[in-house]
């Protein structure tokens, strides 16, 4: 979330510049690539890839780079800080290096807490999950995913058709 923030702040005229323009192209694009996952979610078998405890070795660094792939991995959550930080109004002349630093420990902080609080609440609960209901979950998600895609495909293919044929 800090890298996120991070580029988000340095880059935000760019990143904002190139989303207005291909928005419609970005919108269709990423629909696409959220009915592959949704598909690939609605088949995939999560029994397969658990392993024993014993078979898994632990290692802080695997553990923390994974981590780190897994969330950098979904742009959405670019997207979303764009959006905080033009709400929030982050980025503004009148302030000074300190409130940046401020501002992303803060950033920071919350990221940790957010990673801290899920983590807490998934150890709480695992033991009421079985594998029927792993599937059961990857199968909602992917249709929640599919319905989703589908209506940003539609908006996305309706706002091209309209904007290319007045």
């Amino acid at each position: 979330d800090l890298t996120y923030s991070l580029l988000t702040g340095l880059g935000m005229s760019f990143v904002t510049d190139f989303i207005t323009t291909n928005e419609l192209l970005l919108q269709i694009l990423g629909s696409l690539v959220l009915i592959a996952f949704a598909f690939y979610l609605f088949r995939k078998n999560p029994t397969i890839a658990l392993k024993k405890p014993e078979d898994i070795p632990n290692s802080f660094w695997k553990d923390f780079a994974t981590g780190f792939l897994f969330t950098f991995a979904n742009p959405l959550i670019l997207f979303f800080i764009i959006g905080l930080f033009a709400r929030f109004s982050f980025i503004l002349p009148e302030f000074h290096y300190y409130h940046y630093i401020l501002g992303y420990v803060a950033i920071f902080c919350g990221a940790l807490l957010w990673w801290w609080l899920i983590t807490f609440f998934v150890n709480k609960v695992r033991s009421h999950f079985n594998m029927r209901s792993l599937w059961i979950f990857n199968r909602i998600i992917a249709g929640i995913l599919t319905i989703m895609a589908l209506y940003g495909l539609y908006s996305g293919i309706t706002g091209y058709i309209a904007l290319h044929n007045p």
